[in-house]
């Protein structure tokens, strides 16, 4: 039971950095557009593209720290204690994020939309660099099991910083593949040659920040290096051929469905989790507390895979429902 929980935990993790990730990346390409003429037309595809669902994907961090906090009350308190600057600063990049996306719109002044649309684009890049910079360490066992650690070498450090640049290269990424499918399906092609292009630079950067990553685990996270190599390389394999197919995709006028596009740029980010999560196994923070140390009681478990399989059948059909309407196009007035 204390393992199936880690599962689920891992599987709203995944759920998050794909879904919000793509939402997040966004405002990478918002803050690179250009001028208000030059940056228009683009940043009009970005407001239509998340524009329904960019609140909804919040659910699942709330889930993530809601299950934590309930399955695993030693690894929430040790977290919260020790990294509370990077989590509080990623707080208030989610309220800034949406302060600034939702004023944008109804800003009358071009100085306004701007101010706002700065505001939007920062906090969606710096968001996801906390969160990496968290993931980091946690990975590199920088938080201490009775909590209360090192309030700042806890989250700058190699791991970390690696952890924040790839977060932030791979949430631009996946919303670079996702706004290519999204501006294909629109019949945009200046767009979707704009989309293509930051998904290519996306792909590339990504990837050689992830092997230099290799020598910075080597040498900062020993552990979790040999067991990326020893249990999580199927992982990788799969998220390196996934990439490359969705970059494949992307960069062929003639293969790109949007119903291909983006399953294959979630799968190759959805596959580095997992791996993340294997190499990480059985341990929640570093070396030093494994799952069941960590776990609540029995009791408490079950009633959280209850909780979660009512979720599976009630939330999870309306979220997909609600993808399905926006990648139909059919929410476009609402946005």
């Amino acid at each position: 039971m204390t393992v199936l929980v880690g599962v689920i935990l891992l599987v709203a993790i995944i759920c998050y950095g794909v879904f919000g990730g793509a939402d997040f990346g966004t405002g990478l390409w918002d803050l690179t557009a250009g001028g208000a003429t030059r940056g228009a037309r683009p940043r009009a595809l970005i407001d239509h593209a998340i524009g329904p669902v960019w609140e909804a994907n919040h659910t699942w961090l709330i889930f993530c720290l809601v299950l934590l906090w309930t399955a695993y009350p030693p690894a929430f308190s040790a977290i919260m204690t020790t990294l509370y600057i990077p989590l509080g600063i990623a707080a208030f990049g989610i309220v800034l994020r949406g302060s600034g996306f939702a004023f944008r719109k109804v800003s009358l002044r071009t100085s306004e939309q701007r101010l706002n649309g700065i505001a939007f684009a920062c906090s969606s890049v710096l968001t996801p660099y906390c969160f990496g910079a968290v993931a980091g360490g946690i990975a590199s066992g920088r938080v201490p099991t009775a909590g209360h650690g090192d309030p700042m070498a806890s989250w700058v450090n190699p791991t970390s910083v690696l952890g924040g640049v790839l977060a932030v290269l791979t949430c631009g990424y996946l919303a670079a593949v996702f706004l290519t499918a999204e501006a294909h399906r629109a019949g945009e092609p200046d767009l979707e040659q704009w989309s293509r292009r930051r998904a290519v630079g996306a792909a590339v950067a990504t990837g050689a920040v992830a092997i230099a990553g290799l020598f910075v685990l080597h040498h900062d996270a020993h552990r979790l290096y040999g067991h990326l190599l020893d249990r999580g390389w199927p992982l990788i394999v799969v998220s390196g051929l996934a990439g490359a197919a969705a970059l494949l995709t992307t960069l062929r006028s003639e293969l790109l469905r949007p119903a291909w596009v983006r399953p294959l740029g979630a799968l190759a980010v959805a596959s580095v989790l997992a791996g993340w999560g294997a190499a990480q196994y059985p341990y929640l923070l570093g070396t030093h507390l494994d799952l069941h140390d960590a776990s609540a009681p029995t009791s408490t478990l079950v009633a959280l895979v209850v909780v979660a399989v009512v979720a599976a059948l009630t939330v999870v059909p309306s979220l997909l429902w609600l993808l399905v309407l926006t990648h139909r196009g059919r929410l476009a007035g609402d946005d």
